[in-house]
């Protein structure tokens, strides 16, 4: 079964103007969000993103952004290490 978290919460962008195609993202990513076509990375499938910051800390040409430790793979964790419920803390009220 493939995990799917919160949609449209997500932080991880990518640029890719900056992307020369290397494959790297795509090796270091647990959840194959992004693939490789016509010689440029692509997000395949954003809302499949833990946010674990891999793709971006391998990005030898800063073409990925994404902010680790935030948002619905941190509110899982936070969540079943405490008992309680995730909470992603955003103000919008529609996450978690």
């Amino acid at each position: 079964m493939k995990h799917k978290y919160l949609k449209g919460v997500v932080t991880l962008k990518l640029n890719t103007e900056k992307c020369r195609g290397c494959g790297m993202c795509v090796n270091v990513c647990p959840h194959a969000v992004l693939k490789i076509s016509k010689g440029k990375a692509f997000i395949a499938d954003k809302n499949s993103c833990m946010e674990c910051g891999a793709c971006a800390k391998n990005c030898a040409f800063s073409a990925i952004s994404v902010n680790p430790g935030v948002g619905c793979a941190s509110a899982i964790i936070k969540g079943l290490l405490t008992g309680g419920e995730p909470s992603c803390d955003c103000s919008s009220g529609e996450c978690c």
